[in-house]
């Protein structure tokens, strides 16, 4: 049985690199008839942030990604790693390193500069006695040889274990470094494919060698190319790489922003439209691309609008109302108000200010629409057309009845229709453009139409 998880540190929000990670892992383990498990690598206590926690457990239920089983916390599992770092020493294994902060420091600089640095690394590497002075512990890399394994996204991959370095398991205070939790975490999980970002490929060549000294299978790897801008850089708040919850903020549907995340280095011919099950059900793992996926926001604003032309309108109505509190028309006014401009929009807040627009009288009227259209007879058609709106109330109940009561005013003052149309949709709205009319009437109802023509008519 396929398992695969995805392990998020809680030191910030969850990215939209995060959530495509976790999306691959959850459809790969759902094809196989697997699990997919949710691990919070919190072992980096200084650094951790608690309401991340919940952002991150937010966002997940927000896209309907559910993890299966119980959810990991590594904070937990400290005599778990604790375990396997003592039995790493005890084979010898690994070994305690006394290195001052000082000669880490020059190390680390000798690495800046290119050169050899004044200190070995591996200085405790052999050394039997103790000292009375911090220490961590290092996993004891063989100098020689090479090591190798295969990518399930990019083929072979293999080093020289010369350029591993001896690397820390243990810090200072006892706590396991990344590596190791990782390590053990996964063997004790039962996972069985790895699918994370290409920026892990190194520590994957550290991950097999511990793997190995203790006597574990290693899991199949894929390593994922990351997501750039759309001009092929690295992505940045501006392109994106925000809070996925800001994505919800912003009006994009879950299923909106998924469908655009699978496409994002994996594709299935020219097909852009996905259902999560279909995902599912298609899904390949070793189809994703090998080089970085570019982040189209057109494209995720096409399939936004997408969903929305395609959702309920109860369900956009119960979201609008959730999200920014905005309670709409109910009955007929309510739909029509909704099929007309979900047909208009890219996300739920678009479609939320062009509500708030249309139902709020305006308070600005388009000067060149003024200037191109009220002119001339046409205030004293508005105003013969609010009497006549008064004494029909009760038969302006829809948009058909509107359209026909304005085409008898129309014929009956033997104007061209230009004259009424567009100066009534500038005083409704305070501009040219917006939905159509006569539905635009019926949402309005006769009273405030009424009222809108008093409040142009009497500047």
């Amino acid at each position: 049985m396929v398992k695969t998880r995805f392990a998020p540190s809680p030191t910030g929000y969850l990215h939209i690199g995060g959530l495509r990670t976790a999306l691959f892992n959850y459809l790969w383990a759902k094809k196989r008839g697997g699990e997919f498990k949710l691990r919070i690598e919190d072992t980096d206590i200084r650094r951790n942030k608690q309401e991340a926690i919940g952002k991150i457990l937010e966002a997940f239920n927000w896209v309907g990604l559910y993890p299966d089983g119980k959810i990991v916390y590594q904070s937990e599992r400290f005599p778990i790693y604790q375990k396997y770092i003592l039995q790493l020493l005890k084979e010898g294994k690994a070994y305690k390193c006394y290195l001052t902060p000082v000669e880490l420091e020059q190390i680390r600089e000798a690495k800046r500069k290119g050169v050899n640095p004044p200190v070995d690394i591996r200085k405790y590497r052999n050394f039997t006695g103790e000292l009375n002075r911090p220490y961590v512990i290092r996993f004891k890399t063989p100098i020689s040889g090479e090591l190798e394994f295969v990518d399930g996204v990019k083929g072979i991959q293999r080093v020289n274990l010369s350029e591993i370095e001896d690397f820390a398991i243990a810090r200072s205070d006892g706590t396991p470094t990344y590596n190791l939790a990782v390590v053990v975490d996964d063997y004790k999980m039962g996972i069985t494919d790895v699918m994370r970002g290409d920026d892990h490929l190194r520590n994957t060549f550290k991950q097999i060698l511990l793997y190995r000294a203790l006597g574990w299978e290693p899991p199949r790897f894929y390593h994922i190319p990351m997501i750039h801008n759309i001009e092929g850089g690295k992505m940045s708040k501006r392109d994106g790489a925000v809070d996925v919850l800001l994505y919800r903020e912003m009006g994009y549907l879950p299923e909106a922003l998924l469908n655009f995340l699978v496409r994002l280095g994996w594709s299935y011919g020219n097909r852009e439209i996905f259902s999560l099950q279909e995902m599912v059900e298609l899904f390949e793992p070793t189809k994703i691309q090998n080089s970085p996926a570019r982040f189209d926001k057109t494209k995720l604003d096409w399939l936004n609008s997408y969903y929305i032309k395609n959702s309920s309108n109860q369900r956009l109505r119960e979201l609008i109302e959730d999200l920014y509190q905005l309670v709409l028309p109910s009955g007929e006014k309510g739909e029509i108000l909704l099929s007309q401009l979900k047909e208009r929009v890219k996300t739920l807040k678009e479609l939320t200010d062009m509500a708030i627009q249309l139902l709020t009288p305006p308070t600005y009227y388009n000067p060149k629409g003024v200037k191109r259209f009220i002119r001339g007879e046409v205030p004293e058609l508005l105003e013969k057309l609010q009497i006549q709106i008064d004494k029909s109330k009760s038969q302006l109940q829809n948009p058909e009845e509107w359209e026909l009561f304005l085409n008898q005013f129309i014929k009956s003052e033997r104007v061209s229709p230009r004259k009424v149309m567009p100066p009534l949709r500038i005083v409704l709205t305070g501009d040219t453009k917006g939905i159509d009319l006569f539905a635009m009437l019926t949402i309005l109802g006769p009273d405030e139409v009424i009222n809108r023509l008093d409040l142009f008519l009497s500047q």
